[in-house]
């Protein structure tokens, strides 16, 4: 039997960069879109998935995780243009990069660290190994092989003694029982303000958004469920996180299979999500509850899908109050599930696809959305 086409095990590091990019953005779309890949296929999402929530072919999609899995994060930035050929051979340039990445007091330097231009006159009077190359070409090296001059900060790994355990359970669900697995997590805070985004406009004129100084509708938090197996996203505003409006998730989700069988629903490890009562009736509806690692949200895989959220209903708006912004979104999951289940409308090469059973977009305890026109 083949094997479907699937990152491998994300590190700690690895993770949080892509689920940060994925969240906050970034100014290159390629980056983003990359990102949003990986961060799918790490949440069990298959290459068809994530080629309708990227909007690209699936043998990009398939591309870019070969890629990943050969060299990691360097595939956020491919290199597509030629040049000059190569001056420096990979030893040189592996050496150049051992010594940037070392602090230049090690290496008898009165400094802390280094700039462009002493890195460069360092490399030319090394004596035991001098290299020469100019500044704009050390730069470049520096950026191709990931290395840029960062903001020193202090930094937390996983203390989970089970966080291998805790990831194989979670792979476990998402690989043998995706169509009974469920993924929870909060979006938020919302905030009533213009927010900054992209969109066409002619070159000079770009589109603009009034400021605000006085904020006076508070915050609201998505509590958003995803289902793994029907490609489905929906949820509801809330205006704060607490464990009854965990539980109203859960309700949801075990609705959603009402046939009595177990499901598993994924979450992170909120203290909201981790109650007695919450816990008790996991117990008694068979629900698994799979907690992700401590410090390992991108484990989750409703990360990938609050990408999107994020950039089609929040980014480039102002909306006047929570009412309006809740009926955009619920606008889009509407819109997102519709033509999640009719990939053919997406994509020609996708269209042998059958339909995915999916719910209905209906909120908790709202009436059915429109078609979106």
């Amino acid at each position: 039997m083949v094997q479907p086409v699937r990152v491998r095990r994300l590190t700690e590091q690895e993770g949080q960069k892509l689920q940060r990019i994925v969240r906050r953005g970034s100014t290159s779309t390629v980056r983003f879109r990359r990102a949003m890949m990986l961060l799918a296929s790490a949440g069990g999402n298959s290459v068809p998935v994530i080629a309708r929530l990227v909007q690209a072919g699936e043998d990009t999609v398939r591309d870019v995780i070969h890629r990943f899995n050969e060299i990691g994060l360097a595939c956020l930035d491919p290199r597509w243009a030629g040049g000059r050929p190569r001056l420096l051979n990979d030893d040189d340039e592996d050496f150049v990069i051992q010594t940037a990445t070392t602090r230049p007091v090690k290496l008898g330097q009165p400094f802390t660290r280094w700039s462009v231009r002493k890195l460069s006159e360092h490399l030319r009077r090394n004596v035991a190994r001098p290299i020469r190359m100019g500044r704009e070409a050390l730069r470049c090296l520096l950026k191709h092989r990931g290395v840029t001059f960062q903001r020193t900060k202090t930094w937390k790994e996983s203390t989970d003694p089970d966080f291998d355990a805790t990831l194989d359970r979670i792979e476990y669900a998402l690989t043998e029982r995706p169509e009974r697995t469920f993924a929870f997590d909060e979006f938020g805070p919302l905030g009533i303000r213009p927010t900054a985004g992209l969109c066409w406009a002619k070159q000079g004129k770009p589109d603009r958004l009034p400021a605000t100084y006085h904020r006076t509708h508070g915050v609201r938090y998505f509590h958003g469920c995803y289902s793994v197996g029907d490609d489905t996203l929906w949820g509801v505003n809330r205006r704060r996180k607490g464990a009854d409006h965990s539980l109203a998730a859960l309700k949801s989700v075990r609705a959603a299979r009402p046939d009595g069988a177990p499901i598993y629903v994924i979450l992170d490890n909120l203290s909201a999500h981790k109650g007695s009562k919450i816990r008790r009736w996991a117990a008694r509806n068979k629900v698994e509850l799979c907690f992700t690692p401590t410090n390992a949200p991108w484990a989750n895989p409703v990360e990938a899908h609050f990408g999107p959220l994020r950039q089609f209903t929040l980014a480039n708006s102002s909306h006047p109050n929570h009412t309006v912004q809740t009926r955009a979104l619920y606008h889009y999951l509407h819109w997102r599930n519709q033509n999640a289940r009719h990939p053919g409308v997406l994509a020609a090469q996708r269209r042998e696809r059958a339909r995915v059973r999916s719910e209905k977009g209906i909120p908790w305890g709202g009436r059915p959305l429109n078609p979106a026109v």
